[in-house]
């Protein structure tokens, strides 16, 4: 499953994610903090969905309601 999530909130613009059999596959964010940005997608290629986002969602960046992690979980939701 491809996911195209354009973000809500926050610095990056778009979340390109592949989900294979519940598993995260890969991850593109595109605008943001790349180096973080990076970071947050390598550290979840591999894991699965519905452990990733408990984890992602409700963060918050600065004054903001959301964040890019907190974008992801929302993202993902779309493949449960």
């Amino acid at each position: 499953m491809k996911i195209d999530h354009r973000t809500k909130g926050v610095c990056s613009q778009r979340m390109l994610i592949e989900v294979e059999d519940g598993i995260i596959q890969s991850v593109e964010i595109i605008g943001g903090c790349d180096g973080n940005l990076q970071g947050i997608s390598r550290l979840v290629e591999g894991m699965k969905v519905e452990d990733v986002i408990p984890r992602l969602e409700g963060i918050r960046c600065g004054w903001k309601d959301t964040s890019c992690p907190d974008q992801l979980a929302q993202a993902l939701k779309q493949a449960l």
